[in-house]
């Protein structure tokens, strides 16, 4: 017989992609402003 008292417990992927967001979103603002102001200076 097996146990059923398994103390395994699955990682959510929702919970580690949210624990990043503060990091990530400021991250990726930073990049697209700097690609905006890039595509800005060589049409110019």
């Amino acid at each position: 017989m097996s146990a059923h008292n398994d103390t395994h417990e699955s990682q959510d992927p929702v919970e580690a992609v949210v624990k990043h967001i503060p990091v990530v979103i400021p991250v990726v603002g930073a990049v697209l402003i700097f690609l905006l102001a890039f595509i800005a200076v060589v049409m110019a």
